[in-house]
């Protein structure tokens, strides 16, 4: 067991990594309760086609429900999917806001708040998660490196 310092450090990255997995598996789920719903909401942001509506509407909850449940065993590549998602999230939502979309935001059910202040907000809790995935990749990589040495190059393949 780490200790002083070390100890916070070791609670915070487990506490994010169990926050973060939560709210992938939430969100998922949700949506795949709801996927006609959901499928309407991509709709309406209009950026993919009718004939992949369906399987979007599908496969990405189903993703981030993977994703979730990866990161809370520490599966590899789980944060690279979790930090992939919220960069494609926070680009749609920019774009949602750059048009001016009076729409739900999407993220956590098909019955959100509309309008454009919804999808600022929306993106401002991905720019968290976003730095949260920064700080489990330094984590990881300290972590690492702190186990083989400072001197021996740390492969990225082990950090995602």
């Amino acid at each position: 067991m780490p200790s002083g310092l070390n100890t916070i450090t070791f609670w915070s990255y487990h506490l994010l990594r169990v926050l973060m997995g939560g709210i992938f598996i939430y969100s998922g789920a949700v949506k795949l309760l709801d996927v006609k719903g959901f499928a309407r909401m991509i709709s309406l942001y209009e950026l993919v086609p009718d004939q992949l509506l369906a399987p979007v509407a599908l496969g990405l909850p189903a993703l981030e429900l993977l994703a979730g449940i990866g990161i809370l065993f520490e599966i590899p590549g789980a944060l690279s999917a979790i930090f992939a998602m919220l960069i494609m999230f926070c680009s749609i939502l920019w774009y949602g806001i750059l048009k001016d979309l009076d729409i739900d935001c999407g993220c956590f059910s098909t019955a959100e708040l509309k309008g454009q202040n919804s999808l600022r907000q929306a993106l401002y809790r991905d720019f968290v998660m976003i730095a949260g995935c920064c700080y489990l990749y330094l984590y990881r990589f300290l972590r690492i490196r702190r186990e083989l040495g400072a001197s021996v190059p740390v492969k990225f393949i082990k950090i995602i």
